[in-house]
């Protein structure tokens, strides 16, 4: 998607997780399945529902009688735009910093190591005035 994915809460991103996995679903629904997973009220989850719904990453189906939730942004979308914001706040938005702190920290099996080479292997390379 083109647009700008609006920044999501870590309450939020769970109720998006819930939609994710299945949607539309109503609010029970969603209550339902989060009530499984944390002790939250009912009104605390259509709260999140409603603040998604205003930031417009939510869609509300209101042609039925019950009116269903469905996301607006794939996972996918919401994942890139929250990793890049991290990246930006985090280290000043440049990836290499990050991705040097967490090879040197981070135990990398063999596997791993393979794995990361293979991917930087078959990646273009940018030209340095693009």
């Amino acid at each position: 998607m083109t647009n700008k994915v609006p920044s999501i809460s870590e309450a939020e991103w769970e109720v998006m997780n819930v939609l994710w996995e299945k949607s539309p679903q109503t609010a029970n629904e969603v209550i339902s399945s989060l009530q499984e997973q944390k002790d939250w009220k009912a009104k605390t989850v259509r709260t999140l529902l409603d603040r998604l719904a205003h930031k417009k990453v939510v869609g509300v189906n209101k042609n039925q009688r019950v009116y269903t939730f469905f996301p607006l942004y794939t996972q996918d979308d919401c994942q890139h735009a929250e990793a890049k914001s991290f990246i930006q706040r985090i280290y000043g938005g440049t990836l290499k910093s990050m991705l040097v702190q967490f090879i040197q920290e981070d135990s990398l099996s063999e596997d791993d190591i393979k794995e990361l080479r293979s991917i930087l292997d078959e990646k273009p390379t940018k030209k340095k005035n693009e």
